[in-house]
This record gives C-alpha cells, sequence and structure tokens, in this order.
C-alpha cells in the first residue's frame, strides 16, 4: 500500500538512494532537493515522502513558491517538483499510485489548492506516459528546462 506523509528525518537514510545518470537528467536526489529547500528557508516548498508500506521508497516536493508562476496564472496552484522512487523499487506502480494518491493528500493539508501543475522534459518519456495515466493535461506550452524542452502538464483538483 502507498501513502504520503510530510517528509520526517527519519525517513532519510531509505531516501538516500542513488539515481542512475539517466534519472538525474530529469530529477533531483531526496538529498539535493531537501537542501535547496534549506537554502530557500521560505517555507514555500514542501517535501513529502512516499511510504510503500512501512517504507520509504520515493520523494517528491510540493512547492507553492512563485516558480509555478511560470507554468499558470492560477495563485492557488502547487507545483510538483523533484519525484523520485528508489531505483530498487521501480515497477511496483508506486509511482502510479503515490500521483494517484496526491489529490487526496493535497486537499487534506494544503485547502486552498486547486490545481497541481509540472514540467516534465520532453526525453523522459516514462514521466509522461505516467502524468497522462494519472489525470495531467498537457495542452501544448513548453519551456527550455535544465535538461532541455519540456512539457508544462496540470491538473485541476475537484473539491469533494
Amino acid at each position: 500500500m502507498v501513502t504520503l506523509d510530510f517528509f520526517k528525518p527519519e525517513h532519510f537514510p531509505e531516501l538516500n538512494y542513488i539515481l542512475d545518470e539517466k534519472q538525474l537528467l530529469f530529477t533531483a536526489t531526496a538529498e539535493q532537493a531537501l537542501q535547496s529547500i534549506k537554502k530557500r528557508n521560505d517555507g514555500l516548498a514542501h517535501p513529502i515522502t512516499i511510504l510503500y508500506g512501512e517504507k520509504a521508497a520515493g520523494f517528491f516536493v510540493l512547492d507553492s513558491g512563485d516558480d509555478k508562476l511560470d507554468m499558470t496564472h492560477n495563485k492557488n496552484s502547487l507545483l510538483l517538483r523533484s519525484l523520485s522512487i528508489n531505483p530498487q523499487l521501480q515497477g511496483k506502480g508506486i509511482g502510479k499510485s503515490a500521483m494517484l494518491e496526491m489529490d487526496n493528500f493535497i486537499r487534506e493539508n494544503f485547502k486552498n489548492c486547486d490545481e497541481i501543475v509540472l514540467a516534465v522534459n520532453v526525453k523522459n518519456t516514462s514521466a509522461y506516459e505516467l502524468y497522462l495515466k494519472t489525470g495531467y493535461e498537457y495542452e501544448g506550452k513548453t519551456r527550455l528546462g535544465r535538461s532541455g524542452p519540456q512539457y508544462l502538464m496540470s491538473k485541476t483538483l475537484r473539491k469533494f
């Protein structure tokens, strides 16, 4: 079972996994993302742990800062960044389950949020396909990222 939780320091040993060179072109490690958050020190980036049972299996950041405004005019949106799954646990559906679980997690913990935005490298076809399968839409907008062109994707969160 996949659940999401706000990052806790005790999660870090299991999140300190190594990503291969190809994955590092498209995402940051948990350690890199946490260092970036610490450097920013603005309280707007929220590190999230993906739990697979009791094991910390993956990581991402929900960012409410102004970087999202490059992708949307919606101030109530969150930017998803730095998503990764421990390579030893990839292929088990953890990423897909986490993406689907994210909607409820955001509804519970970020009450004003009504949209999730993200940028995915055009060469990262597996991530792009995952986002499409989990309800994200690509409407033709792109931008240049650190490793080349990126598709800008979004998902509207319905209130229940």
